[in-house]
């Protein structure tokens, strides 16, 4: 990950935010973005040179006209929170896990949340059912079958068909403030699991990630259980990695969980070496205290301090207001960091993270 980074996707902004550059700043941000332009171009050049076979350009074309177009739809709703929901085609509408996915998209939708799906039947249409049309976005996957658009999303302006897994997939990251996936086949558990890689790996800015289960019902609890049993207990991932997903079978604590997440968190920036937490509100000195003392540990030195905008975040105006808590992160303890993003937003430090990794590894492995 670069030093520091400027991607939409590192700074989901408030729901009701807008911006209104000047005219000056309008100049700037383009001399600014005239070097990556050069930058494709000559790319582009390059691919010549390098006498490039048909077959991979017209890869590396279609691919920039994918993006391109898909950054161009995405645009206008960059500053409001979407949730991204992933789940099986073939789930009917008479299924308890379609009827979960409606009714937790119906409540996030009127929370002023976008819902993107991959825009096709089943948890996808659900997810669209729930939200409504004008609350509904979707990225479509062209298939030598046909996987024609629910009738929900189909013909929307907020609608992007994509021929490439790859595209599609980034796009549901790169634009999502949350993922909740439901039941489903290959597909959902390969975008489960690309999430939580992601996001442990500090690929992607931490979201609140939920696996939502019909009522009553076990589907998430056998991935679960196979982490513990086969990941965790064999020290392929650590303990404290368990806090970047949430497994329920409730709708509400499904909306919870993602609603409380930016209770007092509001979003993320790498500035130069330092992380910069952009807050709701500011925290106390008693709860600053308790943070140095409790997470430590994730710092390359000095302390988290609470203060304002650095200044090279004047790229973004629009959160010169918010409170910031700026610290040297290490970049590797990303189950860590999410566990103090959740001591922020209840403003207290759980016993959870209290612990020290190597404490909580002691206590969950079994004894040889």
């Amino acid at each position: 990950m670069p030093p520091e980074n400027n991607s939409e996707s590192t700074s989901a902004d408030d729901l009701h935010r807008t911006t209104v550059p000047s005219f000056d700043r309008d100049r700037t941000r383009q001399q600014h973005n005239d070097d990556l332009i050069a930058q494709i171009k000559e790319s582009a050049d390059k691919l010549e040179a390098d006498g490039c076979s048909r077959g991979d350009l017209k890869i590396l074309s279609r691919t920039l006209r994918e993006l391109r177009y898909a950054f161009k739809v995405f645009s206008p709703y960059r500053w409001q929170r979407k949730v991204t929901v992933f789940g099986s085609a073939r789930t009917k509408p008479e299924e308890p896990a379609y009827q979960q996915a409606v009714e937790f998209s119906r409540q996030i939708a009127a929370q002023d949340w976008l819902v993107v799906t991959g825009a096709a039947s089943g948890i996808m249409e659900a997810g669209h059912v729930g939200a409504g049309r004008k609350m509904s976005m979707g990225l479509n996957i062209m298939l030598p079958f046909e996987q024609s658009s629910n009738p929900i999303i189909a013909g929307d302006p907020k609608l992007v068909h994509m021929k490439y897994f790859f595209t599609r997939k980034l796009m549901f990251v790169k634009e999502c403030d949350a993922v909740v996936c439901l039941p489903g086949g290959f597909g959902t558990l390969d975008e489960a699991m690309e999430v939580l890689t992601l996001l442990q790996t500090g690929k992607r800015d931490m979201v609140p990630v939920v696996l939502l289960n019909a009522p009553g019902e076990t589907y998430w609890e056998g991935l679960h259980k196979f982490i513990v049993e086969h990941m965790l207990n064999a020290r392929m991932i650590s303990p404290e990695d368990l806090s970047l997903y949430k497994v329920t079978d409730d709708v509400q604590v499904a909306v919870d969980e993602v609603l409380g997440f930016f209770r007092v968190y509001h979003s993320m920036r790498y500035v130069k070496d330092n992380l910069v937490f952009r807050l709701q509100s500011p925290l106390s000195a008693e709860l600053l205290a308790e943070i140095n003392h409790a997470f430590a540990d994730i710092l390359v030195d000095g302390r988290f301090e609470q203060r304002g905008p650095l200044e090279l975040e004047q790229d973004e105006p629009n959160l010169n207001e918010l409170p910031r808590l700026v610290f040297h992160f290490n970049r590797r303890s990303l189950g860590r960091l999410r566990q103090l993003i959740d001591c922020l937003n209840r403003g207290s430090i759980t016993l959870e993270a209290a612990i020290s990794p190597s404490e909580a590894k002691d206590e969950v492995l079994p004894e040889e």
